[in-house]
């Protein structure tokens, strides 16, 4: 990361999540509200991260972004981590970390909408297990920013709306974090990705972008209609708890489920030229437990 800047000043922070929020909608990638990618270059996909910063590490060093400008990484669930510290959760500093990355490689760099991101922005309270996550990271921002702290609120907020909902490639990959259930498929707007998001999208009960995040309990027919609908072969996706770390839900088209945050977190490097393959996805997962790093930088 070459850009740096003091994480206690407000006015640096929020110029950062500004300046994250332009770059995002700016990408040469950028189509509505999705990142629309070649079928060529490298794709290296991860799950749920939730503050987990020493694996954000690892898959920046599997990423190799400064090896080609054809390298991508998509990062999601970046916020709202389990591990508290004086009972308050300061996962504003991954977000942080995550809007330099995308000012150092705008093209390649791709923060996905997830759930508790779409929660810090509408103000929907939501629990990662030790009380309401939105309320112990607004604790955290009015600790380090003090009268400045709705002010950095409201950049992140910015910083969140530019988020894309989807990566798609020529190829016919997908990536998200979820999609919607099943049963709210008929409430769903699957033009969506052709469009651009408005307000209505991010809200409760029926809105799009709320419907896609925070989606659990899929079945073939949505799978198979969002697939013809969307031109993709193979999906990727988290929102779900997987113990080994990656799994394959064995529909067609295939479904695989990653997480990135916790001891036996994977990621998968694809090459995006090549057809999706749900097999050699699980065996060419990369557990984040084989990567060395320097957890000190």
């Amino acid at each position: 990361m070459s850009e740096t800047i003091d994480q206690f000043d407000a006015e640096a922070v929020i110029a950062v999540f500004d300046r994250g929020n332009e770059a995002m909608l700016d990408s040469r990638y950028r189509e509505k509200s999705i990142v629309r990618l070649p079928g060529q270059g490298r794709l290296l996909v991860t799950g749920d991260l939730h503050d987990n910063t020493i694996h954000l590490q690892k898959i920046l060093r599997l990423a190799k972004l400064e090896n080609a400008p054809d390298h991508h990484v998509i990062l999601h669930e970046l916020i709202h981590g389990d591990k508290l510290l004086n009972g308050m959760d300061f996962s504003h500093r991954m977000l942080t970390k995550v809007a330099l990355l995308v000012l150092d490689h705008p093209d390649q760099v791709h923060p996905l909408l997830a759930n508790h991101e779409l929660s810090q922005l509408t103000g929907r309270g939501v629990s990662k297990g030790a009380g309401n996550s939105l309320d112990l990271f607004n604790q955290a921002l009015e600790y380090v920013y003090q009268d400045a702290w709705q002010r950095v609120a409201d950049a992140i907020n910015r910083f969140i709306r530019a988020m894309p909902l989807a990566l798609i490639s020529d190829s016919g990959i997908l990536c998200a974090h979820s999609l919607p259930a099943s049963k709210a498929l008929m409430k769903f707007d699957t033009d969506i990705i052709n469009r651009d998001l408005k307000n209505e999208d991010y809200h409760y009960p029926y809105g799009s972008a709320y419907l896609m995040v925070w989606g659990r309990a899929h079945d073939q027919v949505l799978y198979e209609t969002l697939a013809k609908k969307w031109n993709v072969k193979l999906f990727y996706l988290g929102h779900q708890h997987v113990e080994t770390g990656i799994e394959s839900k064995g529909f067609s088209p295939g479904v695989i489920v990653l997480n990135s945050d916790h001891e036996r977190a994977t990621v998968v490097d694809l090459d995006l030229a090549a057809t999706p393959d749900p097999e050699e996805a699980l065996l060419t997962a990369i557990p984040l437990v084989s990567v060395q790093i320097d957890p000190s930088r």
